[in-house]
C-alpha cells in the first residue's frame, strides 16, 4: 500500500489517481485528498468532485 507523502495515511486508489492527474502521470509520491487539498488551496469536497467527474467521463487513471 502507498501512503501520503506529507501524513503518512494510508491511501486509496482514487487518492493516487488524482496525485497523478494534478501532479504528474509518472509520479511515485503521493498524496491524500486532504493534503492535495491544502496543497492547492481548494477544499476537500472540490478534489472529491473531481474525482467523481474524471470517473464519469471515463479518465483511465480512475477505472479499477
Amino acid at each position: 500500500m502507498c501512503r501520503c507523502r506529507k501524513c503518512e495515511k494510508l491511501l486509496i486508489p482514487d487518492e493516487i489517481a488524482m496525485t497523478k492527474k494534478l501532479i504528474n502521470r509518472g509520479t511515485t509520491i503521493y498524496y491524500c485528498i486532504d493534503c492535495l487539498a491544502e496543497a492547492f488551496d481548494v477544499k476537500k469536497e472540490d478534489i472529491e468532485a473531481k474525482i467523481q467527474y474524471f470517473k464519469e467521463i471515463g479518465c483511465t487513471l480512475f477505472i479499477q
